[in-house]
C-alpha cells in the first residue's frame, strides 16, 4: 500500500533567537536523536564484550575514550566528507550550515575515514595493533548505520527513484510539490492523484541492509575469535555490496548526478574501495594470529 510520509523531522522545537544579526531556531532533530541512539548501543554492546574480555587489558574507561574518540571521528568526519564529496558549493555558499549537523549532511565515507584516524590514535596511545581495534568495533557500528538511515526517513531525504511497487512513499520533499501545504498533499494523495509520485523508500531499504542484516552477520561471526582482519574485512565487503546495490533505486544528489554509464552514482563510486579492501582484507587474514578473550581472572 502506497504510504504518504507524514512524519515532523523535528521532535523538539526550542523557541528562536537573534545572534550576529541572524535568526536562528534551535531544535533537536530526530535525525540528532538517532545518532545518540546509535552511540548508546554501540557503548552497550561494546560493554558486554569488554566485560567477557574481548579486549584483552581494556577496562571500562578505556573503552569509554574510544566511544569519545570514534564520536569525533564520525562526526567532524561524516560532516568534512558530506562538505567534500557532494555538497561543496552549497557550503560555501552559506559556511553556517557546516556546523548545523543535527538537520542532516553527513557522509558515511567520511566518517568511516573519521573513525579510522580516531581508532589510529587510541590504539597508539593504548600500544594495540589498529586491526584488534577494528575488528572489535566493527561489530558494534551496524546498528548506528540503521539508526542513521532511519533518520534519513524522518527527515524525509536521500529517497529512492520513483516506484510502481506498493510499498511505495509519497515524500513532501519531492519537487514536484513545492509549494504545497501539508492539507493540499493529504487531499491530492488520498484522491489516488499523488500514486505515480511514489518512490523507494531507499534509506529504510539501507537501514535493513546496513543496519539490521549486517549487525546480525557480524555479530554472530564474531561471537568467538576470529583471525586478525576477517571482522574488518568482512564489515566493509557488506557495507560496500550493500550501498552500491541500494544506490540503483536511490536517486542520486541533484549537483552531482549521474558519473558514467547513466547508472554511476558518487555512492558506488566510493564502496568500490571498500568492496576492494573488504576482500584483501579477508584475504590477508588467512595468515594472521587470532586475538584470544581473556576471562576476569586473566586466562586466555
Amino acid at each position: 500500500m502506497i504510504h504518504l510520509h507524514q512524519i515532523d523531522p523535528i521532535a523538539i522545537q526550542f523557541p528562536a533567537f537573534e545572534l550576529f544579526g541572524r535568526s536562528f531556531h534551535p531544535a533537536i532533530h530526530w535525525y540528532g536523536l538517532m545518532y545518540l541512539l546509535g552511540f548508546a548501543v554501540f557503548w552497550w554492546l561494546g560493554s558486554r564484550r569488554i566485560r567477557a574480555g574481548r579486549m584483552p587489558g581494556v577496562d571500562a574507561n578505556a573503552f569509554g575514550d574510544l566511544l569519545f574518540y570514534g564520536l569525533l571521528g564520525v562526526i567532524l568526519g561524516g560532516r568534512i566528507g558530506s562538505i567534500l564529496f557532494y555538497d561543496l558549493g552549497s557550503y560555501l555558499q552559506d559556511p553556517v550550515r557546516m556546523i548545523k549537523v543535527w538537520e542532516g549532511g553527513m557522509s558515511f565515507h567520511g566518517g568511516l575515514l573519521g573513525v579510522l584516524v580516531a581508532v589510529w590514535y587510541w590504539s597508539r596511545k593504548q600500544g594495540r595493533n589498529v586491526f584488534d581495534t577494528l575488528d572489535f568495533v566493527a561489530p558494534l557500528v551496524p546498528p548506528g548505520l540503521g539508526f542513521g538511515r532511519i533518520g534519513n526517513y524522518i527527515g524525509a531525504e536521500l529517497w529512492g527513484k520513483y516506484t510502481q511497487a506498493g510499498w511505495g512513499v509519497v515524500f513532501p520533499t519531492d519537487p514536484q510539490f513545492a509549494g504545497w501545504t501539508a492539507e493540499q498533499l493529504r487531499t491530492q494523495f488520498a484522491s489516488g492523484a499523488l500514486d505515480p509520485f511514489a518512490r523507494h523508500p531507499s534509506q529504510l531499504y539501507q537501514a535493513c541492509l546496513e543496519g539490521l542484516v549486517m549487525f546480525a552477520v557480524l555479530w554472530w561471526y564474531s561471537s568467538k575469535p576470529r583471525p586478525r582482519y576477517a571482522v574488518s574485512g568482512l564489515f566493509a565487503l557488506l557495507y560496500g555490496v550493500f550501498r552500491f546495490a541500494v544506490e540503483f533505486v536511490r536517486v542520486p544528489d541533484a549537483d552531482i548526478g549521474y558519473l558514467a554509464f547513466g547508472w554511476l552514482t558518487m555512492g558506488q563510486v566510493l564502496s568500490l574501495p571498500l568492496i576492494a579492501l573488504g576482500l584483501y582484507w579477508l584475504w590477508k587474514s588467512r595468515s594472521a594470529p587470532t586475538l584470544r578473550p581473556v576471562a576476569a581472572g586473566g586466562k586466555a
